[in-house]
């Protein structure tokens, strides 16, 4: 029987039947106008129900396509708002997958931007204890130039970790919980915890850093009177420090861990007047410098030959003086001599040498400057001695005993001098610690950060040449001031007091170390609250308004053993380390997560040479170790892999590609693999697999061949993965087989790549829809995601290049975010590395487009997608007669495929029996010659088919065809002389009822009605396909989501439809089925 069949239009058809069928249509149409308006609905003559079901017969039309899964795929419009408006609350676990809708309405909206959440908050950390207290004394030990390489080389090395830092805090959305929470989501749960605990170490005692600085600001420089241990002898003075540092460090840690416990806000709003007081302080140096120009300051100090004298204990920089011609001596004899007397016993050093009084601080034009480029380190107890200042030795008993020397009170080195500064440039994290409040913290973390960053490298660096030129050497070392009465250097520099460096400086530090206090238990309570460490588990609990009660007891104890230390330049270093293992952490996050174009100089040596060897020495096999070692690795790795499913942000498409052969072996759609190497370019895992019918003994041959040529054809195509051919009795089952089973543990795919079947509609090719519909049923049970390209021969080469055109996406509903990742994938290629992204969605008629469109545009920011939006909208409107006409001919189709198949088996297995029964008959003497049975049977039989031919909407060619068919098969009867046994009346009335069993069939067809579910299915495929087609069709790839099979098998070649009038008139079509998870994120 011919395969080629017409289908008539609507009107046609009309015009074809009998006045009775127009007249009960009319009647219908009539009865569906119901108040006779005149407007005749189009909806009419397809509805069998009521008027009172019309209301609710098409509800939801347009997106009827997808109506069966919108349960796990939600419409993009309902989800966008809540993919836009992510939570700043710290992310568990779970993350924002679950309870986040809840939480989502309690969290007040960021408000802070990139100067106020980031810059000027690192910079009050940055600019603190160090600057105002110790940088001097490491330009007066290290000179200008040491110090300036110590800074810069500290400096660079947070500049590194800032752009670490920002690499990841801009590879997605930070929530609450700043650097613990980018490092642990980086790097895992085991590095993240061991990171984020010394981080919370270092934060809580840069607290008792910031504390004691406070202190010794407050009774060195303020109000040195205040000491509760006094100094009794001469070299008390340190201990008789210490001991005050302990005793004022533990009250005043009490009283800001009373503060931090009851009005955390307090501290935020005092945080802008202690940072001004900072930057206040800063202009004060940079006066005072320019000042001394022209008017340097009176800062006389006090040398015994080239030692430095504490003023202290003297006021009178003089041996003795002259009063009314009478010779009296000073204090400072007295305390070098037995007596006051001339005559007296003194210090052998002393009455050699003279006592000198010079300028502390001669100004930037003395040249002070070429004294201090070179350092001078000395072992504890050594006297701060000037360079170049005449000089007679004594005794070295003189250098001994309780003399007023300024001594130094530590050995001082390079490396301990990086260890003290380091400190002062690690309030680098200020802002992303506040990642929750920023109002954008993608932009505002890295922007504020290394804006802060550059401002104060600039600020020390000037401040180490500038000290350098202003201040002679032996104040620059005299670490607490006592040459010039306890006085702080920086501040006597200060214009136009003192006091404002001072003020400043104790701000600062005391403002430093209630933002320890407060970020320090909040950084332990998201590491408890992570369940990363058991033990500290208690500590994530605290108040009902989630103020971290137990965290903040735990840093105040561990504060306190800071404070009992006591030093601050032994603090210093205990924080140096923790930080700086922070710094390498986050310097190595951004190489192995961000795939950083740069690596050391050393690493990239040394990898070029062992690949020059590799490459050299391919051809010697030694049978090396490193070979047992690589399967040993490979399958610790794959044993780890397979431990859980990846995380979200590790997930990739890892792709089987399902080829189709031909006869001879050879791949049917060779740019299936091309795109196959554009889409993943190398990396991940990829498996190409194909199907050979028959038994695997018989087709050993053949499967190598096809091995050997897929294999040769991925070498082509560039395409770097593994090749798997499968033998099976069925096409059908050999997918299953490698759908089910291509991998190896936890290197298994995820995603399915296949071509779409062009053919589906030839009969001779009637499987291949059920082949196709199969395999995405398989896939969606699977829970892997599906790629079927169309016209796929119509894709780019690899060697071709897109210089323009666009990647369209039409994001329709929400299956994890494939559509959003493989446009990404694909411009990492070269061949589609000039196309530009477009996303589509489309608003239904209760949507806000305007808000759609700027959810998606913050959603897309977030991924960090570089895409133009835009929001159809596709409104609810009649089904019009083409949707209606083009469900009804879908049907027809179907019904009249299956009734032709039925109609040819009948007549097979009819033929078959006349034959069968005349053959075994006995002669008869007939009343009619058999040749005029076969003239009536012909002429009967010709004229029935041609009244088919006119009811069943065949190719003319039908009638002839089969009435040629019967003549044959009854002129071969008669041929062999068989003697039929059937009388004319006996063959009509079988003809009949063979007719009308047959027939009655084809002519249901015609009247029958389609079904409300395929017009409303037909109706989003045509809608979709007018839309896309209208901002599409010069694209250089569509994307589209892939609706489902029906849940109903009988529907499946109206899905095969379906599919096919939503992607006509597109040349390349991506559809993209998600695997029901998400796969993309857009958190860190």
């Amino acid at each position: 029987m011919p395969t080629s069949f017409t289908v008539v239009p609507v009107e046609a058809q009309g015009e074809e039947r009998d006045g009775q069928q127009r007249e009960e249509e009319d009647e219908r149409d009539e009865r569906d106008r119901g108040t006779g308006d005149g407007i005749a609905r189009e909806s009419s003559p397809f509805i069998n129900n009521a008027e009172l079901d019309r209301g609710n017969m098409y509800e939801g039309k347009n997106m009827a396509l997808f109506e069966e899964e919108m349960d796990s795929n939600p419409m993009v419009s309902s989800l966008l708002n809540k993919l836009a408006n992510y939570t700043n609350l710290t992310q568990g676990v779970v993350e924002h997958e679950a309870d986040e809708d809840s939480k989502r309405k309690e969290v007040k909206g960021p408000r802070m931007g990139t100067f106020i959440g980031v810059y000027l908050p690192c910079l009050q950390n940055i600019l603190g204890v160090i600057l105002f207290l110790r940088l001097t004394w490491i330009v007066g030990t290290a000179g200008v130039l040491e110090s300036f390489i110590i800074v810069f080389m500290c400096c660079a090395c947070t500049m590194l970790t800032a752009i670490s830092m920002s690499a990841i805090a801009t590879n997605g959305v930070v929530p609450a919980g700043g650097s613990y929470y980018m490092i642990s989501r980086s790097l895992g749960p085991e590095f993240g915890g061991a990171v984020g605990l010394c981080f919370y170490l270092g934060t809580t005692f840069a607290g008792a850093m910031y504390i004691l600085g406070t202190i010794e600001i407050l009774l060195t420089y303020i109000s040195p009177s205040a000491a509760i241990f006094k100094v009794e002898d001469v070299g008390e003075e340190t201990e008789a420090m210490l001991n005050n540092m302990r005793v004022y460090g533990t009250c005043i840690i009490i009283l800001m861990a009373i503060v931090v416990f009851v009005g955390v806000k307090y501290v935020n709003k005092l945080a802008l007047v202690f940072l001004a007081c900072v930057i206040l302080s800063i202009f004060a140096i940079y006066a005072g410098v320019i000042k001394t120009a022209f008017d340097p300051p009176d800062f006389p100090i006090c040398l015994l030959g080239n030692r430095t004298l504490s003023k202290r204990s003297f006021d009178v920089c003089a041996k003795f003086t002259e009063s009314n011609n009478e010779t009296k001596t000073t204090h400072l004899w007295r305390l070098f001599c037995d007596s006051s007397l001339l005559n007296a016993t003194c210090d052998d050093y002393f009455s050699l040498n003279n006592v000198t009084e010079i300028q502390g601080i001669p100004g930037i034009m003395s040249g002070v400057l070429t004294d201090n480029l070179w350092s001078a380190y000395s072992e504890k107890g050594s006297i701060v001695e000037k360079k170049d200042q005449p000089s007679v030795a004594g005794s070295e008993e003189s250098k001994m005993g309780g003399l007023p020397y300024v001594f130094t009170d530590i050995m001082t080195y390079f490396t301990m001098l990086v260890g003290i500064y380091f400190p002062s440039v690690t309030g680098i994290m200020a802002g992303s610690n506040r990642s929750g409040d920023l109002k954008d913290a993608q932009k505002s973390i890295p922007t504020g950060t290394i804006l802060a960053i550059s401002t104060t490298s600039f600020i020390y660096l000037s401040c180490i040449v500038l000290f350098g030129a202003c201040i002679e050497g032996v104040i620059l070392r005299d670490k607490f001031g006592e040459a010039v009465n306890g006085n702080l250097v920086v501040g006597t520099l200060a214009w136009p007091s003192p006091w404002v460096i001072v003020i400043g400086s104790f701000f600062s530090t005391c403002g430093a170390g209630l933002q320890s206090l407060t970020g320090a238990p909040r950084l332990l309570q998201a590491i408890a609250r992570d369940g990363i460490v058991p033990f500290i588990q208690i500590f994530g609990h605290g108040k009902a308004n989630g103020e971290p009660t137990w965290a903040l007891l735990l840093t105040a104890g561990i504060c306190e053993i800071g404070i009992l230390i006591a030093s601050l330049d032994s603090v210093a270093p205990i924080l140096s380390m923790t930080l700086s293992f922070l710094g390498m952490s986050l310097c190595l996050a951004l190489m192995f997560i961000c795939s950083w174009y740069y690596a050391l100089i050393a690493m990239l040596i040394a990898g070029c040479i062992y690949k020059y060897i590799e490459y050299r020495g391919a051809e010697k096999e030694w049978g090396d170790g490193i070979r047992g070692l690589s399967l040993n690795a490979a399958r610790y790795a794959l044993l780890r892999v397979e431990d859980g499913p990846p995380h979200t942000k590790n997930w990739r498409p890892q792709l089987l590609v399902l080829l189709n052969l031909d006869n001879e072996q050879l791949v049917k759609h060779p740019r299936l693999l091309s795109f196959t190497s554009q889409l993943k370019a190398g990396k991940g895992l990829t498996i190409v697999g194909s199907v050979l019918q028959g038994i695997y003994l018989d087709r050993c041959a053949e499967t190598q061949k096809a091995e050997e040529n897929v294999k040769a054809l991925m070498g082509v195509e560039k395409t770097k993965g593994f090749c798997q051919i499968v033998v099976s009795p069925n096409f059908r089952d050999g997918i299953s087989y490698l759908i089910q089973s291509a991998g190896l543990g936890g290197m298994k795919h995820n995603t399915v790549l296949m071509a779409w079947p062009q053919s589906w509609k030839q009969t001779e090719n009637r499987f291949s829809w059920k082949n196709f519909v199969d395999t995405v049923r398989e896939t969606t049970a699977a829970q892997q995601a599906l790629l079927v390209a169309k016209n796929i021969d119509l894709f780019p080469t690899n060697q071709e290049r897109f210089t323009e055109g666009n990647i369209d996406v039409w994001w329709i509903v929400h299956d994890g975010g494939m559509l959003m990742l493989l446009p990404f994938l694909l411009r990492q290629h070269k061949v589609w590395r000039k196309c530009k992204m477009r996303i589509f969605t489309v608003a239904q008629m209760d949507d806000n487009s305007i808000q759609m469109k700027k959810d998606l545009q913050m959603f897309l920011y977030h991924l960090r997608l570089n895409a133009q939006v835009e929001v159809v909208e596709m409104f609810e409107n009649d089904i019009s007669a083409f949707t209606y006409e083009k469900t009804l001919m879908m049907e027809q189709r179907s019904q009249m495929l299956k009734q032709m198949q039925l109609s040819k088996n009948e007549r097979e297995r009819e033929i078959q029996s006349i034959t069968d029964e005349s053959r075994g008959s006995v002669r008869r003497q007939s009343y009619s010659s058999p040749l005029s049975i076969v003239q009536d049977a012909q002429a009967l039989l010709t004229n029935d088919y041609q009244e088919e031919e006119a009811q069943l909407i065949h190719d003319r060619n039908t009638a002839s065809h089969s009435a040629s068919a019967v003549e044959a098969s009854v002129a071969t009867a008669v041929s062999e002389k068989v003697q039929m046994t059937w009388t004319k009346e006996k063959f009509v009335a079988e003809k009949h009822k063979n007719k009308d069993s047959n027939v009655s069939g084809f002519k249901d067809i015609f009247n029958m009605k389609p079904n409300q579910s395929n017009v409303r299915r037909m109706h989003t495929a045509v809608k979709l396909n007018g839309v896309v087609l209208n901002k599409s069709q010069h694209a250089q790839l569509v994307l589209l989501n892939m609706p489902g099979p029906p849940k109903n098998r009988k529907g499946d070649e109206n899905y095969m439809e379906f599919l096919e009038v939503l992607t006509e008139g597109l040349d390349r079509v991506l559809l993209v089925r998600g695997s029901g998870r998400e796969v993309i994120t857009i958190y860190s």
